[in-house]
């Protein structure tokens, strides 16, 4: 079994990362990500869980667009301090793999039905371009780009992304898969995690090295990786034995803080968000109404008209979802940092949205990750993750390319 070295680019909090490291023959040599609450949780589960002592020097906070500077140093930036640069801390180490995943809002639909523009303009639509720029600097052996299924129908400036990144990496001297949507769209629920969650694994192959690049990609995309699905995981499966959080009778205040709910130190971060009595009462009516087998509640339409009689306001979307035991969960998204009405706990006793726990649970982050942020950020890095148990799937299933 060979040691295999890596760079986590767009890192956040390291759901990509966890898998490899979980493997023992891979070493993440260094990670990048510009947001501090996901730096300071990617760097104490470093220290805390994979005994990286210089946690600190590896994760580099910084903005890849700047990538010259991310290369070779900077020094006393008002936001990102000094760091010597990958190239000093790479040390010219041979680099097996680049993995990561560039924010994926401007490729999402459901980002580009909300903007105006269809996010044509967002910057975050060209990030794939700087991640691009380290791969052809350090010239790995191969790299994984992982993103929303939006991004094979998004066009920014009206031309589709799978075109410029597919010109992107033939100049860089890599192949990708042909056919991205037939082989390239993964349904991470197959794979343990119990959530519907679609996501694109685009693997690049350094043509030097892989001469019969479409042939082994089509290997794995069809015969290796998937033998390392099983069987459907539920939201049953995954939460169901954490302990129960049950609304108070009047709400209460701790160092400032309110409370509807109450909340248990025996699992980190299992805290419910604060609820009015108002919302209570619907957590409590929905899930009823699914625990009866009634199902009047089950139709999007239902569900506008329900929210409209309790708020006043209308809704083009219907703003409440009830998670089912006995199904995967809806997808974890990054936006559950503001609003939980769409994964409501499905036990109509406890009456409330999941907590940052459950999301992680949900995520397949295992208990002793510990989320140190404040629980606004604690849910929009947990939903912009990697599920953990597909990212040690995927790494496994690499080791035949590499």
């Amino acid at each position: 079994m060979g040691q295999f070295n890596l760079i986590d680019i767009f890192a956040g909090c390291g759901g990509l990362s966890e898998g490899f490291e979980k493997k023992n023959n891979f070493n993440v040599l260094a990670a990048v990500e510009w947001e501090k609450p996901q730096v300071q949780n990617l760097i104490n589960r470093m220290v805390t869980k994979w005994n990286i002592n210089d946690a600190a020097r590896r994760v580099l906070r910084f903005d890849i667009q700047r990538t010259k500077e991310l290369v070779s140093g900077w020094n006393n930036d008002p936001e990102y301090g000094s760091h010597e640069g990958l190239d000093k801390l790479l040390n010219q180490k041979q680099l097996d793999l680049i993995i990561g995943g560039p924010p994926c809002q401007a490729f999402s639909v459901a980002g580009r039905i909300r903007d105006e523009n269809g996010m044509r303009n967002d910057y975050r639509n060209y990030l794939f371009e700087s991640y691009m720029k380290i791969v052809r600097r350090y010239q790995p052996k191969l790299f994984v780009f992982e993103n929303v299924p939006g991004m094979l129908s998004a066009k920014p400036g009206g031309t589709p992304v799978t075109e410029l990144i597919k010109t992107e990496i033939e100049l860089s001297g890599y192949h990708i898969i042909d056919d991205l949507k037939t082989h390239a769209q993964i349904d991470l629920s197959e794979y343990g995690v119990p959530q519907k969650r679609k996501r694109v694994i685009i693997i690049g192959l350094r043509k030097d090295l892989y001469p019969n690049a479409q042939e082994q990609l089509k290997h794995f995309y069809t015969e290796h990786l998937p033998k390392y699905k099983e069987s459907i995981k539920t939201v049953r499966n995954a939460i169901e034995n954490l302990p129960k959080l049950l609304p108070l009778d009047e709400e209460t205040k701790i160092n400032g803080k309110r409370y509807s709910h109450s909340f248990s130190n025996e699992v980190a971060n299992h805290i419910p968000r604060f609820h009015s009595r108002r919302d209570i009462k619907t957590f409590q009516l929905l899930a009823e109404d699914l625990e009866s087998g009634y199902g009047k509640y089950i139709s999007s339409e239902s569900l506008k008209q329900l929210y409209t009689q309790i708020t006043g306001k209308t809704s083009n979307i219907h703003k409440y979802h009830v998670l089912r035991w006995d199904k995967p969960s809806n997808t974890i998204p990054a936006h559950l940092y503001k609003d939980g009405l769409r994964h409501i706990h499905p036990d109509s006793v406890q009456s409330r949205t999941i907590t940052v726990r459950e999301a992680a649970r949900l995520q397949t982050f295992e208990d002793d990750f510990e989320f140190i942020s404040s629980a606004g950020d604690n849910y929009k890095m947990i939903g912009n993750a990697v599920p953990p148990k597909f990212s040690e799937k995927l790494a496994e299933a690499l080791e035949i390319l590499l």
